[in-house]
């Protein structure tokens, strides 16, 4: 239960900001935040209890920012537990960042403290910032040995850096890129930049006055913490704790939390590339040479490793042939994004496979070994230090035998994965190939992932976790949270609680399903309707975003519009996201039309209030891809459970994807406008009504419009 002290501290800032704000309280948000305290309140009663998990849908309007950081920062502060909030998006991170919790701390007495988490690649190097300015001839001979692998220290704009190292000197900044007071490109900023293998961390010179060591340690030293998902995840594979605080320390609260799953399963996910890996191999022989010559390796490790090198070569052309005849033996080999695929039905691969994977595995173990075993006499010899100029020549090896140990891990996880049956009573791994065509070659890339994050998630977070809250506007589908359980693995003692928006759906806007006479099936025809009916409904002056589930369907469209409708249109493929959204936005502040044609990342996380968007169209029901190898294996392990995939799987996800769509329309109170979705089938289908069941309560107007080829 919770305290009253706690209770009443809460409530007590949420008047303050109410007041001070001159708000409206709103039912939902005091239902999120009450909702978030009692779970959250069980926090100090049992060490051995379950960690408390909280799931909060909340609609759009319900302010549900506020009520996290109100409901949760109190109770962290009472029992010293550390907040770590983590979005999916940058532009959510910044909003919390710069706008909502400056607004809490202005406008209440409720004090905390802040700061950015953000990963090693947002931070100069001191050390690489220095060789770029001092110049190394080592270190132009290792860029001569290990090609494009290497930064050139001649790229870059030396201007900068010398800019930089004033500025580091005189305080004036902290070496976080997106501090520096002007945009930094990638080629300038690629240089200066090391990742977790390579950093040598207390071995280095510059330890002390590391950017991403000081911003990390500063973490440990605030109250909450505002992260994203990626960094968080990442932290969590690292064992926990490597980044951000050991998770029994935090409560964490995963805004846009419908994301979670998908981006638990790529930092779970292995890949490799054969061919390149050859490449690769060739050039660290030659780094293993250079070692000897620079007397950081002994000849008889050399032997031992090249023996080991030459072994992956046999065993890596033995893969190389076992593939290529599996590709040559498919009666026909499936597309996925632009790339030829073969995904291994339920990831299960041939024994021939497994069994030359197991031989790489156990190689690539010895490989991954003996480059560790490299990296620690460099760093012991940065340790002793007796020689400035072999410690300073050892800083910059490490960083290339870093580079080497992040790409055998990569094969040895790759290629373990491929060698391992999964157990039959959990979801399978998802194991694929792709034919990747380069000039004059063909390379084979593999690639292997989790279908579910269930498993990961629940040893690494739920487990260890002191708290956690998953929030966003859309979690359920079909009015249920079955799909967020299975994907997450959330522990039966979950509590899930679906806050409506305060929005007037049925006054604000109408769901309007035009008579077509077609199935989306029929592409051509289908393709064709759209065309015509576009005319019929927007004019020269609407502000309005046309939803494709397909590229190929939306380039379509857009060959066949009049050429009078291309000025009015802005096509994702022509410009990054947030510049197109800009260039409407200023389009629609002219009192012209603009007409955004985009695909699913535009269905979410695109805010066009009021004026900016009075017309939401929707070529057809978002149902996946059907060819993505992940999706493909989960749906037929779904179905060897006894199940039917497409009702289980298909039908609950994309009635989630269109409620998102359609949710781009009404981003505040006062706006109001139409959603067209040209697909019959929310009608006349079973599957289809359950998902028109689902949406929110718009004004409906069922196939009061009908359009035709006719009417071209």
């Amino acid at each position: 239960m919770l305290a009253d002290e706690v209770k009443d501290r809460i409530q007590s800032v949420y008047r303050q900001l109410l007041e001070s704000r001159d708000l409206t309280p709103r039912y939902g948000q005091r239902q999120m935040i009450a909702e978030i305290a009692n779970v959250l309140s069980v926090l100090a009663n049992d060490e051995e209890s379950d960690s408390p998990i909280c799931v909060v849908e909340a609609g759009t309007g319900t302010g549900k920012t506020l009520a996290y950081l109100l409901a949760v920062l109190p109770l962290a502060q009472e029992h010293d537990y550390k907040v770590v909030v983590a979005t999916a998006t940058v532009a959510l991170q910044e909003q919390i960042i710069f706008k909502d919790i400056p607004e809490i701390l202005e406008s209440s007495d409720l004090n905390f403290s802040v700061a950015l988490a953000k990963g090693r690649g947002r931070y100069l190097c001191l050390s690489k910032l220095d060789m770029l300015l001092a110049g190394s001839d080592s270190l132009q001979a290792m860029k001569d040995l290990y090609g494009e692998e290497l930064e050139d220290p001649n790229l870059g704009d030396i201007a900068l850096y010398e800019d930089m190292l004033n500025e580091l000197g005189v305080g004036n900044w902290k070496g976080d890129r997106d501090d520096w007071k002007a945009p930094i490109s990638d080629a300038n900023w690629r240089p200066l930049t090391v990742d977790r293998y390579q950093c040598t961390g207390p071995n280095c010179s510059n330890f002390r006055a590391c950017c991403f060591y000081k911003a990390r340690d500063s973490l440990n030293k605030v109250d909450c913490i505002v992260s994203n998902h990626d960094l968080v995840l990442t932290d969590l594979v690292m064992g926990g704790g490597a980044i951000l605080p050991e998770p029994e320390k935090c409560i964490y609260i995963f805004d846009e939390a419908h994301h979670l799953p998908f981006k638990s399963n790529n930092h779970f996910s292995a890949s490799t590339r054969i061919k390149a890996s050859l490449a690769w191999l060739d050039r660290s022989e030659n780094l293993l040479f250079q070692l000897v010559k620079e007397e950081f390796l002994d000849t008889g490790r050399q032997g031992q490793l090249q023996k080991t090198i030459d072994s992956i070569r046999v065993h890596s052309e033995a893969a190389w042939a076992i593939f290529a005849e599996t590709v040559d033996s498919l009666e026909s080999i499936d597309t996925y994004e632009n790339r030829s695929q073969h995904a291994f039905e339920l990831g299960v691969v041939p024994v021939e496979i497994r069994n030359v994977a197991a031989n790489l595995g156990t190689e690539f173990t010895r490989l991954t070994t003996g480059f560790h075993d490299i990296a620690v006499g460099l760093r012991q010899m940065m340790d002793d230090g007796v020689n400035p100029n072999k410690t300073q020549l050892a800083e910059q090896w490490y960083s290339i035998i870093g580079a080497n140990i992040e790409r055998a891990e990569a094969n040895l996880d790759l290629w373990l994965n491929y060698s391992e049956k999964d157990p039959e009573d959990t979801a399978p791994n998802a194991r694929w190939l792709n034919m990747i065509e380069g000039e004059g070659s063909t390379d084979i890339v593999l690639s292997s992932s989790p279908v579910l994050a269930a498993e990961n998630l629940q040893k690494k977070l739920w487990q260890r976790c002191a708290g956690a809250v998953l929030t966003s506007a859309t979690l359920s589908a079909l009015g249920e949270f079955n799909m967020l359980r299975m994907r997450t693995g959330l522990p039966s003692h979950t509590h899930y609680l679906s806050i409506p928006s305060p929005f007037d759906f049925s006054g604000s806007a109408s769901l309007v399903v035009p008579r077509m006479n077609c199935d989306p099936s029929d592409t051509e025809k289908h393709t064709a309707l759209i065309v015509t009916a576009i005319p019929h409904l927007l004019d020269s002056s609407s502000a309005a975003l046309m939803l494709f589930s397909s590229r190929r369907q939306m380039n379509e469209v857009m060959q066949r519009l009049p050429t009078k409708w291309l000025e009015l249109i802005l096509c994702q493929d022509d410009y990054q996201k947030a510049q197109l959204l800009r260039y409407h936005r200023q389009r629609v502040d002219r009192g012209e039309g603009s007409v955004i044609f985009g695909l699913a990342s535009f269905a979410e996380g695109v805010d066009l209030p009021g004026k900016y968007c009075t017309h939401v169209l929707i070529a057809k029901i978002p149902f996946a891809v059907p060819n993505d190898p992940i999706e493909m294996t989960l749906s037929a392990w779904i179905e060897q459970q006894g199940q039917n995939a497409f009702m289980a799987l298909a039908v609950p996800d994309a009635a989630f994807r269109l409620v998102q769509a359609s949710g781009r329309l009404l981003r505040s109170e006062s706006d109001s406008g139409r959603i067209t979705l040209f697909d019959e089938r929310i009608v006349n289908r079973r599957y289809g009504k359950a998902i028109l069941e689902s949406m929110p309560p718009y004004r409906r107007e069922i196939f009061e419009e009908e359009f035709s080829l006719e009417d071209i």
